[in-house]
């Protein structure tokens, strides 16, 4: 069963997890949102369902304005060349349509399919925002609770500095 967003707020109060949440129109993309976040102190965030031939699933969860290399990701996170995955197995693994990809949809794996990937630069931001399940309002918590929310639902996250990455890439070229 998917969990809702009051299944999620009431996870985040089980845990102690401080969180505040923030009403908006729905967003579907990062540039949707900006104007929006001008009352929202911290980092914000887009949230990537990806998938290789071998149906590895990863979440990764970026600074909003971090690149990030798809086509070569797959290097670092040591699997086959990823894609973004289909809305069916997005909903069927993390409970969520696209446009409402959250790192908060890990709640929602309780089979443990999905990688999760981290930014290493949205661990720079004191407060980080996620949709609460949905693309209608963002909810923000301290990210060190982020973490434990992770620890919480089984998922490790692997931070990774894409940063880094892109610049090892331009390197190469």
């Amino acid at each position: 069963m998917t969990a809702t967003r009051t299944d999620l707020f009431a996870r985040l109060d089980a845990l102690g997890i401080g969180h505040k949440t923030y009403e908006h129109p729905p967003i579907f993309t990062v540039a949707e949102g900006e104007g929006m976040k001008d009352d929202m102190p911290g980092g914000h965030t887009k949230n990537l369902f990806l998938k290789d031939k071998k149906n590895t699933l990863i979440l990764v969860s970026a600074l909003a304005e971090t690149t990030i290399r798809i086509n070569q990701l797959h290097r670092a996170l040591e699997c086959g060349r990823l894609s973004f995955g289909k809305p069916d197995l997005l909903f069927e693994t993390l409970g969520v349509k696209p446009g409402s990809v959250t790192a908060f949809a890990l709640l929602n794996d309780t089979a443990h399919r999905v990688r999760f990937v981290l930014d290493a630069a949205l661990l720079n931001h004191r407060i980080v925002n996620f949709h609460p399940l949905t693309n209608d309002a963002t909810t923000a918590i301290d990210r060190d609770d982020l973490l434990r929310f992770a620890h919480d639902t089984g998922h490790e996250p692997l931070i990774v500095d894409f940063a880094a990455l892109a610049a090892a890439a331009d390197a190469a070229q």
